[in-house]
């Protein structure tokens, strides 16, 4: 009985397989860009971890998540154990669905507005301050993520709109600066906290309150979690503490998300205000070293997924003998 990775990036699973082969964890992996799935047939046993990622079609794989939806479907049917379900990868795909339920969950989350059309945009963009944020309600990696200055830059935006997001809709959300100049990646295994790793976000870029650590082109590698080249960016503080802690966890736990990052930034009153959930998590490892406390991201998630395999095939055993 194995773990199934399920994912569309090798470099961000090698990690994973490390800390895998490490505790001698048994694992499988599941590459999904194109797929045949015989509906008639059952899955295998084991556990099935899914990291799709909302930005699965920057790496031409345009149609990864529809075919993880369907996959996550047949599991659940089989009754087989998933890690981060179809819930989760429905979130994953939707920012508008993320901060409605974050709000559902009494979690703070900067002012925003979805809308749908070039015309909508132009309409709610002119009710709006500058300046604002535009983010795509399915991006990933901070594709189409935009600090709006002006009307020359709405003017613009409304004239590619098409280009902006996958499903026609786009978020404008209020630009919140740092109050310490840093964001904070709140990681979650097996459903509760484990720590906190904040982003400097002094280094002079026009850091939003949106997908901050995963900004694309130059400022993407300063601040993905997986770019060991910048990991002076990253400081773990291992005994962080927010009030929100228990608020978040039932969130996850209602949305199907046992491995996840929620991110933060803190505001001029001290008010943490959550912006963005990813299932597809990663970890600094010179960050976690540094911090002397002997956490490691990678190995804990490792852990947990051998931990739930040996449930499983407890559970499935028992079934066969009775």
């Amino acid at each position: 009985m194995h773990i199934y990775i399920i994912h569309e990036n090798d470099a961000w699973v090698e990690p994973l397989r490390r800390a895998l082969l490490a505790i001698g964890a048994p694992f499988t992996e599941w590459f999904i860009d194109e797929l045949q799935l015989d509906l008639s047939s059952a899955p295998p046993q084991g556990v099935f971890y899914n990291r799709m990622s909302a930005s699965s079609h920057t790496r031409d794989h345009r149609y990864a998540v529809e075919a993880t939806r369907g996959l996550m479907a047949w599991l659940t049917a089989h009754g087989r154990r998933v890690v981060n379900d179809r819930r989760a990868i429905g979130l994953e795909v939707s920012k508008v669905e993320q901060i409605i339920g974050l709000q559902a969950y009494g979690i703070s989350v900067p002012h925003t507005v979805a809308v749908t059309g070039a015309g909508a945009f132009v309409k709610a963009a002119a009710r709006w301050s500058f300046p604002f944020i535009v983010k795509p309600n399915r991006g990933g990696k901070g594709a189409g993520v935009e600090l709006v200055r002006n009307a020359d830059d709405v003017r613009r935006m409304a004239d590619s709109f098409d280009e902006l997001t996958l499903d026609g809709t786009v978020l404008l959300q209020e630009y919140i600066q740092p109050a310490d100049g840093r964001i904070t990646r709140h990681e979650f295994i097996g459903g509760r906290f484990y720590y906190a790793v904040h982003v400097d976000a002094s280094g002079g870029f026009e850091l939003c309150p949106a997908d901050s650590c995963q900004l694309p082109s130059e400022v993407g590698n300063a601040f993905c979690p997986a770019s060991q080249g910048n990991a002076h960016k990253f400081e773990v503080e291992p005994d962080y503490t927010f009030q929100e802690r228990a608020r978040c966890e039932a969130y996850l736990a209602a949305s199907g998300m046992e491995v996840a990052a929620m991110e933060a930034v803190r505001d001029a009153e001290g008010v943490l205000r959550f912006y963005d959930v990813n299932i597809n998590t990663n970890y600094n490892a010179a960050a976690e070293r540094r911090s002397a406390a002997g956490l490691s991201g990678m190995g804990e998630l490792a852990r947990f997924l051998e931990v739930e395999r040996l449930r499983v095939n407890v559970s499935w055993s028992n079934n066969r003998a009775s």
